[in-house]
């Protein structure tokens, strides 16, 4: 961006203008033609415009010149074409669209306000525009030093920018937040290059991914040996409104009893590596991405002989996978992205911890992961620079996910659902459940709007307590409100500029929005449950779609199913009472017999996120896996009489069960992995058998009569 000197006499300095060949501000905006501030002359106030600039000029020695530039440029075109051409936020509180001017809070001007503007306004701006450099002053941290409210100020070095309590400073925010993404793209040199190719735009509207478990008796059918992915895709639709993606989790927290590594936990799943192929196909073929897993902390288990990249790598060419989510990490390496485009297009990258600025560039999607908001709903930083990166919001241990279901709306990102958390139980309430619900569909049908740069922040509402933001493009307004507050509201909870020809629709709820002509305004009116959302829609009928009557009434169906019940779901666990073996005259050979008892059993364990004997933490809690309390179980036990072996059974063993039953396992995919041609390993014969599971175990336990 070009510095200019400003204490250089007016002439000279609109010579240079006149001169200078403006660079986009940002690459979305293509400014090339030259900026003549002479042309601008007769658009000025008759009061000595030279005395106003020399003003200005003389108040600061030096200023960045491109944010009254392209304020500058705006205006020219909009006299030129007699309307405004970009959308944008400018220093005199304006946002301008094709649709025309509307102020900071949402509101279209009157006929009068936009006549005024269009043509006395103009030169009013253009000296507001050289103001406007004296504030916008580049620092180290890309801050925007602006005439706001004593005590506002941006700070983007939060993973959620917060935003001011006070609605006077929010078209200040807004202003900073615009000036921040603009320095950021510069200091960043910043290249959307990887979001504009095809193969990737599936992770623009990634909005709902499920952290799936591959050993949950949802997914996975021990019984019949079968994956159950359509019915598992159809609980995810009734309950949560469907998913877009899954996370494949496999290891953890079972790695580490032996020497297998993360990839061998892929290659032992039910089918190996052919069978999850398989599952991933079904996914796709239900329009469900897949995610595999990669642990950089697996240090400790048997080694590649390659590295782990060129490892995942293959996993991503074998299962025909959409993605990668890194574990425990922020990025990852460089050489991730040229190596999996080689293989698979459109593979992302998706982060566990909080992904840098510097890797949106080439990382499509990132978690939001224990992201703390203020009071009013602050605007996530990373989808902010990048508007088509997707993050999803995540506190797994929680039991209350309406901040996050906020945060998510109002900031036009994604939900991970997590229930199944390394074993332990953690649900979502009816409430949240019927919020996503009620989200999803308005998400996916209007994903270009929430992935367009026009998204007003913190536009103003008719009540205390309810936010909204507001998304446009295609001839259509959105907004996406917030119900922070305790209780439900019904009322007036928008004023929104009416426009000829436009109809307003109440999204949630599946109808036509009440409102409330007032002027050259209209009240929106509507219901918002207790921490619930709402949305509302406005545009003609050319541009709102054909199927907005079916969508409508697909809405009203979820919006009819909808609860406020914030309780959490309990399960209580059962110990099972195993059936009685037929009792023995005498111990079988190589056997020792254990008697009868009923005692105290007596458990101390850290609380780690390994799972709890009650299959769900304490009602009524947040489990904090960084406190890792220490936990005491005590449960009397009565054991009647049994029987074990002294030893366990041995390679040499099993080899004499398979030799004389002929068994043949139903699964035998990994079935004595270890052993060669169906001999055991030369020397280990009398180590313990391993490759065998419980099926396997209790055929064999038969058949040696125990």
């Amino acid at each position: 961006m070009q510095v200019l000197d400003f204490e250089k006499p007016v002439l000279e300095l609109e010579r240079e203008l006149e001169k200078l060949h403006t660079k986009p501000v940002a690459q979305h905006i293509d400014l090339s033609a030259e900026i003549s501030m002479m042309e601008a002359k007769p658009y000025l106030t008759d009061s000595n415009p030279e005395a106003k600039y020399r003003a200005v000029i003389r108040s600061r020695d030096k200023a960045v010149f491109g944010v009254a530039a392209l304020e500058l440029r705006r205006w020219m075109e909009m006299r030129d074409q007699q309307r405004p051409i970009y959308h944008t936020m400018g220093p005199m509180g304006f946002t301008f669209d094709v649709n025309g001017p509307i102020h900071h809070d949402g509101r279209y001007p009157s006929t009068n306000e936009h006549h005024t503007m269009t043509t006395n306004t103009l030169h009013r701006s253009i000296f507001i525009c050289l103001v406007a450099t004296a504030w916008f002053v580049t620092s180290g941290a890309g801050l925007l030093a602006a005439e706001a409210p004593a005590g506002f100020k941006l700070d983007p070095a939060q993973n959620i920018i917060p935003a001011p309590k006070n609605p006077a400073e929010w078209p200040a925010f807004r202003e900073a937040l615009v000036a921040w993404r603009e320095e950021a793209r510069t200091r960043l040199n910043y290249s959307d290059a990887l979001y504009q190719r095809p193969e990737f735009a599936w992770s623009t509207a990634n909005y709902s991914c499920c952290f799936l478990m591959t050993c949950d008796e949802t997914f996975y059918d021990r019984k019949t040996g079968r994956y159950t992915v359509d019915a598992f895709l159809d609980h995810g639709r009734q309950e949560f409104g469907g998913y877009d993606s899954v996370v494949l989790w496999h290891a953890y927290p079972r790695i580490g009893l032996d020497e297998r590594n993360q990839f061998d936990f892929y290659r032992d799943l039910p089918g190996g590596l052919s069978g999850v192929r398989g599952v991933v196909e079904q996914f796709h073929r239900r329009g469900v991405r897949a995610y595999i897993d990669y642990n950089p902390w697996d240090t400790g288990t048997r080694r590649e002989g390659q590295p782990d990249v060129d490892a995942l790598v293959e996993l991503v060419r074998a299962l025909a996978v959409d993605g990668i989510f890194l574990d425990t990490m922020d990025k990852g390496a460089a050489e991730f992205r040229g190596k999996l485009d080689a293989v698979r297009p459109g593979v992302i990258l998706e982060s566990e911890i909080a992904l840098p600025l510097e890797s949106i560039h080439d990382h499509h999607a990132s978690w939001a992961q224990w992201f703390g908001d203020s009071e009013t709903p602050g605007v996530l930083r990373n989808k902010w620079l990048e508007p088509r990166h997707m993050q999803h919001q995540i506190k797994r241990w929680d039991i209350d996910h309406s901040g996050e279901l906020h945060t998510a709306w109002m900031n036009g990102s994604g939900m991970m659902v997590w229930e199944n958390v390394f074993g332990s139980w953690v649900p979502w309430n009816p409430r949240d459940r019927s919020i996503l619900r009620a989200m999803l569909p308005i998400q996916r049908r209007f994903t270009r709007l929430f992935n367009g740069e026009a998204w007003t922040p913190l536009v103003a509402t008719e009540q205390p307590g309810v936010y909204a933001s507001l998304w446009q493009g295609g001839g259509l307004r959105l907004w996406t409100l917030v119900n922070r507050r305790q209780e439900g509201i019904s009322g007036p909870l928008l004023r929104i500029p009416s426009q000829p020809g436009q109809r307003c629709f109440d999204l949630v709820a599946g109808r036509a929005a009440e409102q409330k002509a007032d002027g050259t305004s209209l009240i929106v009116s509507g219901s918002l449950p207790p921490r619930g959302i709402g949305c509302f829609l406005a545009g003609a009928d050319q541009n709102l779609g054909a199927d907005l009557p079916q969508f409508l009434t697909q809405q009203a169906g979820l919006n009819a199913r909808a609860v406020a019940d914030a309780s959490t779901p309990r399960r209580e666990t059962r110990l099972l009472v195993p059936a009685a073996a037929a009792s023995r005259p005498q111990l079988p050979a190589g056997m020792v017999g254990i008697p009868a008892a009923t005692l105290t059993l007596t458990i101390e364990m850290r609380a780690r996120e390994g799972g709890f004997y009650d299959s769900q933490p304490p009602a009524g809690e947040n489990y904090d896996p960084g406190r890792r309390p220490k936990q005491k179980i005590q449960r009397p036990v009565t054991l009647r009489r049994f029987a074990m072996d002294e030893t366990l059974v041995s390679n040499a063993q099993f080899a004499e069960f398979l030799k004389a039953s002929g068994y043949k396992p139903e699964h035998p995919e990994n079935f004595l992995k270890h052993w060669t041609n169906g001999i055991p390993p030369a020397g280990r014969e009398d180590h313990p058998v391993v490759y065998v599971d419980l099926d396997v175990a209790r055929a064999y336990a038969r058949w040696a009569g125990k």
